[in-house]
C-alpha cells in the first residue's frame, strides 16, 4: 500500500530539514503558514510566514552549531489534512544536551503545509536548554 500523500510530504520535510535544505522546505510550506513553538524561551512563539519559519530553522542550526537532529519516529494521518509526526530531537548548546521526544501537528491544504504546532515531552527541559 502506498504512503498517504500527506505523510509523504511530512516525511520529505523531515528529510529536507535533516539535510539543512531550506529551499526544499520553502517549497513545501505555504507563504502564510505559521509554526507554533511551545515554551518560554527565545526560540518559542509563533513564527508567521514562510520567511520567518525558515529563519527560525536556520537559527536552530546556528544556536546548536549544527548538532541538532530531528529523527522521525512515526507519522499518523487522518486523511483530512492533519498529520501528526512524532520525533526525537537531540542537540547540544552551551555545554548542555537536549534529548527529548515530541510531536508536530501539521495542517496541510492542497500540497502545502499551512500550520505546524509543536508539542514536547518535557517543556521545562526545553525551556532550560534554549534559555
Amino acid at each position: 500500500m502506498a504512503e498517504h500523500p500527506h505523510a509523504a510530504l511530512v516525511r520529505k520535510g523531515f528529510e529536507a530539514f535533516s539535510r539543512g535544505d531550506m529551499d526544499a522546505l520553502r517549497g513545501m510550506i505555504a507563504s502564510d503558514a505559521t509554526h507554533h513553538v511551545p515554551g518560554d524561551h527565545p526560540l518559542s512563539g509563533d513564527f508567521k510566514g514562510v520567511d520567518a519559519i525558515i529563519e527560525m530553522y536556520e537559527r536552530l542550526g546556528m544556536e546548536t552549531d549544527g548538532t541538532m537532529d530531528s529523527e522521525l519516529i512515526g507519522i499518523c494521518v487522518d486523511g483530512r489534512g492533519h498529520v501528526v509526526a512524532m520525533n526525537r530531537f537531540t542537540a547540544e548548546r552551551k555545554g548542555r544536551r537536549l534529548d527529548d521526544t515530541g510531536c508536530i501537528i501539521f495542517r496541510i491544504v492542497g500540497d502545502k503545509v499551512t500550520d505546524l504546532d509543536e508539542c514536547v515531552e518535557d517543556i521545562d527541559k526545553n525551556n532550560a536548554f534554549w534559555a
